[in-house]
């Protein structure tokens, strides 16, 4: 195939045409954003204690009837058991008052056996109160939250394969559909499976709309804009449609209506579909020319530039020599390989587990749930910006266990704040999650850089398999907070310091020629581990001139527009 965008430049870098396109596609990131992580509020367990039935009970007593337990070090009211209520009328009836006459810690106990009554003071309803998912059941929350990680692992696979074979364009319009119609489904759920059934195909439509238009961002915009998209275009577009969502939840606080609001939000993206192009790049590949250039002639009249007569040349039409097909055995045969992938599993998981561990432990922190998931999402903001700078300058090794250790010790830090200073604990919270943003950032490229052109496809695919474990684990390392409050940071702050370690042992990949072979990556491996030499010629014809490798490879920025849609 020919150079495409040789042959495409005559459009230019910028102009009405790719800006308009920009803005449009961009939107459609706010929908990921909105759907994301919903749970939070869907799901979220008001205050609750066991309902008492209508009986003829002293005030004294139907205060006394909730046993006093040890919360986190903190006297609270028990959420799952009473004082047994036969025992406690009889004693209502005989006149005695609880503490003064009778030592409550002699009675006996019993479970919920009537229900639970719920607090409404921030939500109205939520699955919790209506299915009654708290102590024994509270497990089928985090299960109901993994249900759509086990989405975005399917979603992951499938998306990539369907987009390829229909086009970019189709499968983020039918994935779009296929989001709302799962949202508004879900809003009708009758029972617990049915919701989490329902999540399953949120989560799988959800990434297969972030993949699709990601792809189909970097195929259509020119270098300039390419390179905009996928390091800030897309991340800003989520986050604003992850900060506007606990404004939505604020103003509705019913489960139902609050997700039927969500999916219709979803239809107004579908006229956008006369406005955005399909990818001209795989009406190529699948022999359509025709189509492909009556696309670039459009677009070449909007930024009012003259189109030649003949716009693909006749190599671009030809196709590839047959090559090697490289598989994940492939990986496995060189020990280097192993190695490295290992490392990037770990890598990869600890990270997942940290940034959604972070994000779905917003509804447990002290304060107002809605401002807690603002403020959450506000800190992913700095982090992609700051992100996309110093990936231009520093070294990816330092940077990532950088900040690795920064989000995994801000963690461990948290539990020795005292619980009088809540905003202390938030504030490292959100740095937290601000350097767990950092790394999901920093990773996809330097995980790409690492993999030699043939097996770049597959290594980031295992990675991003691994990303999805440690995302489904995420919601039971929050879960374990119902035992103990510092379970969760000590674990996501053990698990990301550990991983930060495990970075240094990784070649490193700044200013060094990409692999092309597994031949040529063994031999980048040892020349990451010396400064790279001046080249033959600044070195005014002294000494040896430089070898294939050092002269063959691709540059490392070329990755920033090919590589980070993989999420």
């Amino acid at each position: 195939m020919g150079d495409y965008d040789e042959d495409t430049a005559f459009l230019g870098q910028t102009g009405p045409y790719f800006w308009t396109t920009f803005c449009l596609l961009n939107t459609i990131f706010l929908s990921t954003g909105f759907n994301g992580l919903y749970i939070l509020f869907v799901g979220a367990a008001p205050e609750h204690r066991c309902l008492i039935p209508e009986v003829n009970l002293t005030p004294a007593w139907q205060e006394a009837i909730i046993p006093v337990t040890q919360v986190n070090g903190q006297e609270a009211r028990s959420r799952c058991s009473r004082y047994k209520l036969e025992a406690v009328r009889n004693l209502s009836d005989k006149g005695f008052a609880p503490g003064r006459d009778v030592n409550l810690t002699g009675l006996e106990q019993e479970g919920c056996l009537d229900g639970w009554s719920y607090s409404k003071d921030i939500y109205q309803a939520t699955i919790v109160t209506e299915w009654d998912l708290v102590c024994d059941d509270q497990w089928k929350v985090p299960f109901a939250s993994s249900t759509m990680f086990v989405g975005y692992l399917l979603g992951s696979l499938i998306s990539g394969q369907l987009s390829d074979r229909f086009g970019r364009k189709k499968i983020v319009f039918i994935s779009l559909a296929a989001q709302c119609l799962s949202v508004l489904l879900q809003s009708f759920s009758q029972s617990w499976r049915m919701f989490c059934i329902m999540f399953l195909f949120v989560g799988a439509s959800q990434i297969s709309i972030y993949v699709s238009a990601f792809v189909l961002g970097t195929e259509v915009f020119s270098k300039t804009l390419r390179v905009i998209f996928t390091t800030m275009g897309a991340f800003l577009f989520y986050c604003i449609g992850y900060m506007m969502l606990p404004w939505i939840a604020y103003g509705i606080r019913e489960w139902r209506t609050f997700l039927a609001v969500l999916s219709a939000t979803g239809v107004v993206y579908f006229p956008l579909w006369w406005f955005i192009p399909e990818s001209p790049r795989w009406l190529i590949t699948q022999g359509r020319v025709a189509e492909a250039e009556a696309i670039i002639r459009d677009a070449a009249r909007k930024n009012k530039n003259e189109a030649p007569l003949v716009i693909f040349r006749g190599s671009e039409l030809q196709s590839l020599p047959p090559g090697r097909v490289y598989t994940m055995l492939d990986v496995l045969r060189s020990k280097n390989l192993r190695c490295i992938t290992l490392m990037c599993l770990v890598l990869w998981m600890a990270i997942n587990v940290g940034y959604f561990g972070l994000s779905l432990n917003t509804s447990n922190l002290s304060g107002n749930p809605f401002v807690n998931c603002f403020l959450s999402a506000t800190a992913e903001v700095p982090a992609y910006i700051v992100s996309t700078w110093l990936l231009r300058k520093c070294p990816r090794r330092a940077l990532l266990s950088t900040f690795l250790f920064i989000g995994g010790g801000v963690l461990l830090l948290i539990q020795f704040i005292p619980t009088t200073l809540e905003y202390v604990a938030l504030a490292l919270e959100m740095t937290g999650k601000f350097g767990f943003t950092m790394a999901f950032s920093i990773v996809y490229i330097y995980t790409a850089e690492l993999y030699p052109t043939v097996l770049r496809n597959v290594g980031m695919g295992m990675c991003s398999s691994a990303a999805r474990i440690g995302s489904i684990t995420a919601p039971y390392v929050i879960y374990l907070g119902s035992y103990n409050k510092a379970l969760p940071y000590i674990l996501m702050g053990s698990l990301t310091i550990a991983s930060s370690v495990v970075n240094f042992f990784l070649p490193e990949t700044h200013n060094r020629d990409l692999p092309e072979t597994l031949d040529q990556m063994q031999e980048c491996q040892g020349l990451c581990s010396r400064p790279k030499r001046k080249t033959f010629i600044e070195n005014g014809g002294r000494g040896h001139p430089p070898n294939q490798h050092e002269a063959k490879c691709d540059t490392v920025q070329t990755l920033q527009s090919d590589f980070q849609g993989l999420a």
